[in-house]
């Protein structure tokens, strides 16, 4: 994104005194195919244009279409926003591009923004195989986050669309509710899941705000199988978002990243120095920062505590860790891994 601001030439219309200028022009729209979909980007007349100023009242609202040619402002700092569609809850087939610009406008000249619009949610595309509708013929998937849920048949084609944050994978069967996964997601990040059963640049004018939507989107791709014997050697561990499916069951290897310590029930310390020799908290990723992505453990006295606790090893923080243990729906709050009798760091 960019401010530009041109001096106002004899032949140009005059600036009213004590005011400067703001045009809003649209640079040319591309519309690439994505591998999941063929995106469809409105016309630019349907996006939505919110200019605001310091004190945050609306100088204009309302669609880019019905805006005036130019807007004679006062000198003083602005906010501009472009959104192609309002988006409040979770909805399939619901991208929102955009972007925002703060500036100042001083007095006597004529300012071009410029906004190089990218996606601003996220989404969650499931891929489910046949041997899981199968096998579990009769179940409901449901997507949620904090802003609400969707119920995600097991047909479906779309990619459902999320504020950026946390989004959850939940499966109704047989009158029980099981988490599968719980997954943070970034603006732009598609993330694909294949749920399995066990066993199977726009070009800008000079004088004005120009839009290129971006649609090189991050795309994330994980298989998720359900159900059956995995975890049961070292080869077959669980992953965490696996693990989180499979609380009260015992004897499991589980494999993931050391990411920190020093557990509470509303905390994780991810870097040193570290206080407790008694737990660590493992992830997905090596760079996850976030609590809720991880899973607790408890580490027992003994050869499990001395190899792997962070105040005697820091050097542990970002290793890759198989656990042997039992799995409990609550450690410090999280589902979590206990009475450990079995690890390997590779």
């Amino acid at each position: 994104m960019s401010l530009c601001f041109a001096a106002v030439s004899c032949e140009q219309e005059r600036i009213p005194e004590g005011y400067a200028t703001l045009v809003f022009r649209f640079g040319e729209f591309f519309s690439p195919e994505t591998r999941a979909e063929t995106l469809v980007l409105p016309d630019t007349n349907d996006f939505i244009l919110y200019l605001s100023d310091a004190s945050g009242e609306y100088v204009y609202s309302g669609f880019y279409g019905d805006k005036p040619e130019k807007f004679d402002l006062a000198p003083g700092s602005y906010t501009a926003k472009v959104i192609s569609r309002e988006f409040n809850v979770p909805a399939f087939g619901t991208p929102q591009f955009g972007d925002e610009v703060c500036f100042i406008l001083e007095s006597g000249e004529e300012a071009s923004v410029r906004f190089g619009c990218t996606q601003m949610n996220s989404g969650v595309r499931l891929l489910i195989s046949d041997a899981f509708i199968t096998d579990y013929d009769g179940g409901v998937i449901f997507l949620t986050s904090a802003d609400g849920r969707l119920m995600y048949s097991y047909n479906e084609k779309r990619i459902a669309y999320f504020n950026p944050g946390a989004v959850s994978l939940k499966f109704l069967y047989d009158g029980i509710e099981n988490t599968l996964f719980t997954k943070m997601l970034d603006a732009r990040e598609i993330l694909t899941v294949n749920l399995d059963a066990s066993g199977g640049d726009g070009e800008t004018d000079r004088a004005g705000i120009s839009i290129s939507v971006d649609t090189s989107r991050v795309w994330n791709d994980f298989n998720y199988s359900f159900g059956g014997d995995r975890g049961g050697s070292i080869e077959d561990a669980l992953t965490v978002d696996e693990a989180r499916g499979r609380a009260g069951e015992k004897d499991l290897w589980v494999c993931g990243y050391i990411v920190g310590g020093d557990l509470t029930s509303s905390d994780i310390s991810f870097s040193a120095p570290f206080h407790s020799y008694t737990n660590i908290a493992i992830a997905s990723s090596r760079t996850v920062r976030d609590r809720d992505e991880c899973l607790s453990v408890s580490l027992p006295v003994g050869e499990v505590r001395d190899g792997l606790n962070l105040v005697d090893n820091p050097g542990m923080l970002g290793k890759r860790v198989y656990l042997k243990g039992n799995i409990v729906a609550s450690y410090f709050g999280l589902v979590g891994v206990k009475d450990i009798s079995e690890y390997e760091v590779r």
